[in-house]
């Protein structure tokens, strides 16, 4: 392919492209009216990253070409807000509703309808992007109100929000000095639900719902990560305005919009409370055909000086209220409840329900999440439940209606064998998970195998998820083992695999039989045994069949290996099928020699325990710790020092603050390691 000629002035050519992607994208995401084909923006979009390669000095962090996200960051920096980012008093009725329009005009003295801005309540992650001179300085996630955590990165990764304000000549609005626009990015719902079937068929946990998709993919820490979710925003309000003065919220719409920020097409002016509750129906009726999960809508007094003149209490506004719609329910039966085993061996009860119209889509089954939560609810089989959809998503169990009991209604209890492979059924102690602890179970094959060749197990370089599940659904592979009898000619004849990718493969397959005692203990996936007790039992024990045939008194002899930890070593290796495939890891010549590393530092004695979901990789977090001489255990106990909650921790942290345990947020973990590191601990 011939190169193209250098233009006479490169510089104004990448402005030129620059501005023309610019005005695209306000055409295409904020007014939805694109005038060009895709194939002409890609050709644009083409030319201006070859003239950023190959004038490097020209690329700047504002330019569009900036959206495929940034390396990975080791942590979000904390924004202070300068004006509270303020939740909002819920309506939940027509009452509620005209209740808050008479405290308004009594507060104002008005006997006159009040002028409202009303638009649809979005179900997303709040935000502030904050532009200086027309160009985005940072983005922040709404955090407790007063501090958020920085996101530009990964802001910067959604189309729908132009990294420079839109300027237009023949307007007379100006570009604002400072303009902090508040708004909620969103997840389409059609993206959601290809999203999580996508997740589903590569055997990874689904989303909740579209909120908490837009959510975790805004707070990845590699926002390359983000530029593949297909995120949006929409911009409601304002935090200040420097340079440029509204009459009303209305005006401050449409200037939004000028400048080329995405704002609701739905919003609208009303007169008075009953335009407000004639809107509220409105939108209530056609929320299933929205694009978008919205719970209810949003009414704000127009004028910008009656709202101050309101004020806010401490926690929200007196000029906005939140009228929620009503939540999709409806009343079944639960027919029976059966384990489903998902990708990690993990049984989740699974309520098989009569089915039931909700909101227009029929619900016939509805996952319980864990025992804790069926004990919690006391939910049994052949009871009549209220079903809701999460988010009009994802049903669950709301209650049980115990005034419909007949007396027949049976108790579930999870069954001691999987129902998938019958190997034996074990609950993590402070875990609700009850987990199959077959290596050979085909419901978790897929799992069982990414782990195996995990960096920090035996390392498999290419053995990524597309093969590995061609690997299972060819039954070329049955456990982890079989990978060591894998033959050039069985995966050339894969779909994508070439015969240097398939030489490739079975270079790195064989390379993995030089590891580390501590890497196969890990790789095998015996539960409560991570990278560091995994380094610990190979200090300890020396050889594989020595830990297999240790007994519970001398595991129990081990530091950091508990009584639950102990009794699960053993089952796992009192399983037949388990001893099997080490036997034919061995005999196929992996070769696991010890490696003795333990480490000092300023941390040295403290125990750590990790909890929930992180924003990072929890074997990165066990390495952080381990780098400073920390030490990482499975349970919480008196001798824990510090228990470090990700989202949705689960009942450790209950469990530490009963025993008086240091509970340390990501924040507060981070800070820690760098003190630790800087020698102030």
């Amino acid at each position: 392919m011939t190169a193209r000629r250098a233009p006479a002035d490169p510089a104004k050519e990448v402005e030129r492209l620059r501005s023309a992607i610019e005005e695209h994208n306000y055409r295409y995401y904020v007014l939805d009216q694109p005038s060009i084909s895709d194939e002409e923006y890609d050709r644009l979009f083409r030319r201006l990253r070859e003239l950023e390669e190959r004038y490097p000095e020209l690329r700047t962090a504002t330019s569009v070409s900036q959206r495929v996200g940034a390396p990975p960051a080791e942590k979000f920096a904390t924004v202070r807000h300068s004006t509270p980012m303020l939740s909002l008093d819920n309506a939940m009725s027509v009452d509620d509703f005209r209740e808050f329009d008479e405290r308004v005009r009594r507060l104002l003295h008005s006997t006159e309808p009040v002028t409202y801005v009303a638009e649809p309540k979005l179900d997303g992650l709040a935000v502030e992007l904050v532009y200086v001179d027309g160009e985005l300085h940072v983005a922040s996630t709404r955090g407790d109100g007063v501090n958020g955590e920085n996101v530009t990165a990964n802001v910067k990764t959604i189309r729908s929000v132009p990294l420079r304000l839109r300027r237009d000549a023949r307007h007379r609005l100006p570009v604002p000095r400072l303009l902090e626009a508040r708004g909620e990015v969103i997840f389409p719902t059609a993206a959601f639900a290809q999203l999580n079937a996508e997740r589903a068929k590569a055997g990874e946990p689904l989303f909740a719902n579209p909120r908490n998709a837009a959510a975790g993919s805004l707070r990845q820490l590699d926002s390359r990560i983000t530029a593949r979710r297909p995120l949006d925003i929409f911009l409601h309000s304002a935090g200040k305005l420097e340079g440029v003065s509204c009459a009303n919220h209305w005006e401050f719409l449409q200037a939004l919009r000028h400048w080329g920020l995405k704002t609701n097409p739905l919003n609208r002016r009303c007169q008075g409370a009953d335009e407000v509750i004639s809107y509220h129906a409105e939108i209530a009726a056609k929320r299933t055909a929205l694009p978008y999960e919205a719970d209810g809508i949003v009414a704000k007094v127009n004028e910008l000086d009656y709202q101050r003149r309101l004020g806010e209490l401490s926690r929200s506004p007196r000029w906005a209220i939140a009228f929620k719609f009503k939540a999709h329910q409806g009343t079944t039966r639960i027919i029976d409840i059966v384990p489903s085993v998902g990708r990690t061996g993990a049984l989740t009860p699974v309520a098989e329900l009569e089915p039931v119209a909700i909101g227009g889509v029929t619900i016939s089954s509805a996952s319980l999440h864990n025992m804790d939560e069926v004990e919690r609810k006391d939910i049994r089989i052949g009871d009549t439940v209220i079903v809701e959809r999460a988010g009009d998503v994802i049903p669950y169990v709301v209650e049980v209606v115990k005034g419909k009991r007949s007396g027949t209604e049976r108790r579930f209890h999870m069954p001691k064998r999987c129902p998938i492979c019958d190997s034996p059924v074990v609950r993590e102690e402070g875990e609700a998970a009850f987990r199959c602890v077959g290596m050979r179970c085909p419901a978790k094959l897929r799992e069982a195998i990414r782990h195996f060749a995990s960096k920090n197990a035996l390392d498999i370089d290419g053995l990524g998820d597309k093969l590995v599940e061609q690997l299972v659904e060819g039954g070329l592979v049955k456990d982890v083992a079989d990978l060591y009898r894998l033959s050039q000619e069985q995966l050339v004849a894969l779909e994508r695999m070439g015969e240097k990718s398939a030489l490739n493969v079975l270079k790195a397959i064989g390379r993995s039989k030089q590891t580390t005692l501590a890497r196969l203990i890990h790789g095998l996936g015996i539960p409560q045994v991570g990278e560091h007790l995994a380094a610990v039992l190979a200090d300890e024990f020396g050889d594989i069949h020595q830990l297999a045939r240790a007994s519970e008194e001398q595991l129990l002899a081990v530091r950091d290996v508990g009584p639950q930890t102990a009794q699960e070593i053993r089952t796992f290796f009192g399983l037949e099928a388990n001893r099997d495939v080490i036997d034919r890891l061995l005999a196929a010549g992996v070769h696991p020699a010890v490696e003795r590393r333990r480490r000092a530092g300023p941390m040295s004695g403290k125990v750590f325990v990790i909890t929930g979901t992180l924003s990072f990789p929890r074997d990165e977090a066990i390495r952080r710790i381990q780098d400073v001489g920390g030490r990482v255990t499975g349970s919480v106990s008196a001798k824990t020092d510090y228990l470090v909650a990700g989202e949705d921790p689960g009942s450790k942290l209950e469990k530490a603050r009963k025993l008086k345990v240091k509970v340390l947020d990501e924040s507060d973990f981070g800070r820690l390691l760098e003190e630790a590191r800087a020698g102030g601990l």
